[in-house]
């Protein structure tokens, strides 16, 4: 794919993303527990991700291939992101959607700048360039703007 459709869908999926955001926080407030919302998410994100695999997978992996996958990559996504939407179904509440994602948007930038910096998780290394420092500055500017209003 071209670099133009994978920023469009880069964007679409932010998009998404804000969205599940807005609506996993309503139905947390509604059942007054956000942790539940969650499970309740994570249930059916499940379901529909086991569908689009079933729908759409070729084969299996090998059985050496699963085995080959160091043990704690089974899970640590998924705690990162449980905790990670928790907080989001959370604080939207709280805090009102955008400023929430403005803020979880800054900290997914400073976190990737730092990791693309060093190189973390085996992705390609992308060294700390002023033009980085001043796009993390920027940030900051925006998420006082929208705060500010």
């Amino acid at each position: 794919m071209n670099q133009n459709i994978n920023s469009i869908l880069a964007i679409l999926g932010g998009i998404f993303l804000a969205m599940q955001g807005g609506f996993n926080a309503q139905l947390g407030v509604q059942l007054r527990n956000p942790l539940m919302a969650s499970l309740v998410a994570f249930f059916f994100s499940m379901v529909f991700a086991l569908l689009v695999v079933l729908l759409s997978l070729k084969s299996f992996p090998k059985t050496s291939i699963l085995f080959d996958i160091p043990k704690y990559l089974w899970f640590t996504g998924a705690f990162f992101s449980v905790v990670g939407i928790c907080l989001y179904y959370y604080i939207i509440p709280k805090l009102g959607i955008s400023t929430m994602i403005s803020l979880g948007l800054f900290g997914q930038l400073l976190f990737s700048t730092i990791a693309g910096h060093h190189g973390w998780f085996g992705m390609p290394q992308e060294p700390m360039e002023i033009k980085r420092i001043l796009g993390v500055v920027a940030m900051c500017i925006g998420i006082f703007l929208i705060k500010k209003s």
